[in-house]
């Protein structure tokens, strides 16, 4: 799959106040869109769209809000990136139309604080990501990391600083040090869960950031250095950094689009989602947006650098979008 990605995406994205994103200002995207194979809006609509959460899909988002923008201009869409955890925050207080999530919202913790404040909402899947560990380019010895050796680098209370003591291992003595998201990540949610068996226990003595980049800085510069993060951010970086596999129990498997559609890359292969507030659907520019999006979900996805949706799946979301616009 040949993808492709806008120099001034990432930056946009990436800030960690909300961003106005300005057709006008995006001048050289019309072929894109074309390109991608996007669906023009038919009806024009204006407006102001607010979304917030994930660093993860934040960048994904953004490509949707550029792409939109050429086909409604009076429309504009800011996309902030606090965090899974934060982008939930605010969506529960309603303060945002739609919150980007790299994790499902929580059951016993957000979502009775939506209910509590009356935020009703609908959940679509966007993309697929392969969470990928990775090290600096310079490091010649690792390839490959079982489940279990993550696990005793990560868990609560491990004091491995160097490579020598990973079990079973057999690498170098060099210095180990640790890149990852924060807290209020919905990737720190994920890994933790899926590696360490449960969700926000981790060693807290590492480089957290909820911008990712900051861990690509962090992971690039230092040679026995390990992290992990979103793949979008590998594919950005991979001239610096080196993906290494995981064996989830069934050998070496490396991340990739193919493998996350697929489902081999265990266990580190999730959905990514946006969330819209009910209420904020029933308006239409909020609707137009979040149709243009699921209905252009291949172009979007390759514009931004990530994984598509299967097509039953995309097709799936617009089912729900239907169901939900006519509540």
């Amino acid at each position: 799959m040949k993808l492709r990605v806008t120099p001034s995406l990432f930056a946009v994205a990436l800030v960690a106040t909300a961003v106005g994103i300005f057709a006008n200002a995006c001048g050289g995207r019309e072929g894109r869109a074309e390109e991608g194979g996007a669906t023009p809006a038919a009806e024009q609509v204006s407006g102001t769209i607010t979304a917030d959460g994930s660093s993860t899909v934040g960048p994904l988002s953004t490509s949707a809000a550029e792409m939109f923008q050429e086909a409604q201009p009076d429309v504009r869409v800011t996309v902030g990136v606090s965090g899974t955890g934060g982008g939930f925050e605010r969506f529960c207080r309603a303060e945002t139309d739609l919150s980007n999530a790299s994790r499902p919202i929580k059951a016993d913790e957000e979502a009775p604080i939506c209910k509590e404040n009356g935020v009703e909402y609908a959940e679509f899947e966007v993309a697929i990501d392969a969470l990928t560990v990775v090290v600096s380019a310079e490091n010649d010895w690792v390839d490959c990391l079982t489940v279990e050796q993550l696990k005793a680098i990560w868990a609560p209370g491990s004091k491995i600083d160097n490579w020598s003591e990973i079990p079973g291992g057999g690498f170098p003595d060099r210095p180990l040090t640790l890149a990852g998201p924060g807290t209020d990540s919905g990737t720190f949610d994920y890994f933790t869960d899926a590696v360490v068996g449960e969700e926000g226990a981790s060693r807290s003595d590492y480089t957290a950031s909820e911008d990712d980049n900051v861990i690509v800085q962090a992971v690039s510069g230092d040679e026995g250095a390990l992290g992990y993060f979103g793949f979008t951010y590998y594919e950005e970086n991979q001239d610096r950094l080196k993906a290494v596999a995981v064996d989830g129990g069934e050998g070496c498997v490396e991340a990739s689009p193919e493998a996350a559609q697929s489902g081999e890359y265990q266990p580190l292969s999730r959905p990514l989602f946006v969330y819209v507030n009910n209420a904020s659907l029933a308006r239409p520019e909020v609707e137009a947006f979040m149709r243009y999006y699921l209905q252009n979900l291949d172009g979007i996805a390759e514009a931004a650098q990530y994984i598509p949706l299967a097509k039953e799946r995309r097709e799936a979301q617009l089912t729900k979008l239907e169901k939900a616009a006519g509540a």
